[in-house]
């Protein structure tokens, strides 16, 4: 029974390999259909192209004996991916961005999930990569605005905890502009240096939200003390220092394999949908074709007067413009006021775009653009 099982996960071994391959070889291939469409000057999306693509591999699927709906839902994530290449690659080329040696800081330490996004959002794109891992987001930002790196990944939403307002806090106060955005999902783990019972652990260390985010799974472990620490990866970091086979870290897969721990517990959080949402920020904006779906941040400060704010968000709604986030944060030295945060479903660089900001100057007191930049697109929701 042992051995026959030892041959099939052999095979199953053998088998995922040649898929990551055959991916590895598709990909190639997008980069030089990326690099011809750059050349001509043509658009990058081909929707009708890819619904038959889409119905081709629903039929094959079929063919083979599988679910068609898995199989489009896979492929739907892999078209993703390549209109994405495709995407950053035109947005580079436009803003002139090399695509050599780049230098990101972001908040915590290697394996942190703020370093998983930078690695996803970069990796493709540029040649040579150097992170730098801050305390805090404050240090972060820092290190970019006194140009020790080029860009800076902070996070600024999570499904689950809500907005970051510290990041809102250092955009409001900085002239940095947000280039790009990049959604994680957050899947937490129990991690340790070996693989024991769960029952075994007397000490778990973690960042304070990724504590929050696991209390169900916490609350059946009475027997175990929970440490707050600066960042999961650090808490990774810190179990596989001290060796201690009663201690073990909530982080993610990536902190495991970075540090060689063992995953004892595996998508521990209260809610499996838990996302991140991150933004690229950098020292000077960029231009966004309007062909891409593109998302605007901006901040607005209204008057006192009553139904201000109405009258700015009605700006939008008269253009067909989608407000997908309103964040309010108090003014600095401004008691009882307020900036708010809105990030809208548009392009500045689009001429309609363009009137509806000109009209909102005239409503707000003040306003302030953070940036254009791609909108990061879902696999499943074009």
């Amino acid at each position: 029974m042992k051995e026959k099982l030892h041959s099939i996960r052999d095979r199953l071994d053998d088998i995922d390999k040649r898929i990551i391959k055959a991916l590895a070889q598709r990909q190639q291939v997008v980069k030089e259909v990326a690099a011809l469409k750059l050349a001509n000057n043509s658009g990058i999306r081909d929707l009708e192209r890819e619904e038959k693509l889409l119905s081709k591999i629903r039929d094959f699927a079929t063919e083979e004996g599988l679910d068609r709906y898995y199989a489009e839902h896979l492929f739907r994530e892999i078209i993703t991916n390549s209109v994405r290449y495709q995407t950053h690659s035109l947005v580079d080329l436009q803003n002139k961005n090399g695509q050599g040696h780049i230098r990101v800081s972001y908040q915590g330490t290697d394996g942190a999930y703020s370093h998983l996004a930078a690695m996803r959002h970069f990796e493709e794109r540029h040649k040579q990569i150097d992170y730098y891992g801050y305390d805090t987001f404050q240090e972060a930002a820092q290190a970019l605005k006194d140009e020790r790196v080029d860009y800076a990944m902070l996070p600024i939403e999570n499904t689950t905890a809500g907005s970051i307002n510290d990041i809102y806090d250092i955009l409001g106060a900085s002239n940095l502009h947000i280039v790009g955005e990049e959604i994680i999902k957050i899947v937490h783990c129990l991690l340790a240096v070996e693989p024991v019972e769960v029952n075994k652990v007397r000490r778990i260390l973690s960042h304070p939200k990724a504590i929050e985010q696991c209390t169900h799974f916490l609350s059946r472990l009475p027997r175990c003390t929970v440490e707050s620490y600066l960042d999961t990866a650090i808490s990774a970091k810190r179990v596989l220092e001290d060796g201690d086979l009663s201690q073990a870290a909530i982080a993610g897969a990536h902190a495991a394999d970075l540090y060689g721990l063992h995953i004892i517990a595996h998508d521990i959080a209260n809610q499996q949908e838990n996302y991140t949402r991150f933004v690229v920020v950098s020292r000077k904006a960029i231009e966004v074709d309007p062909q891409f779906p593109s998302k605007t941040s901006l901040m607005m400060v209204t008057s006192h007067q009553e139904g201000s704010l109405v009258e700015c968000l009605n700006v939008f709604h008269r253009h067909g413009i989608n407000v997908c986030k309103l964040e309010s944060r108090p003014r600095m030295n401004e008691p009882f006021r307020y900036s708010f945060y809105v990030d809208i479903e548009a392009n500045v660089f689009d001429s309609h775009t363009a009137v509806a900001i000109d009209e909102l100057r005239k409503e707000a007191e003040e306003v302030k653009i953070f940036g254009s930049y791609p909108k990061q697109l879902n696999g499943d929701k074009r």
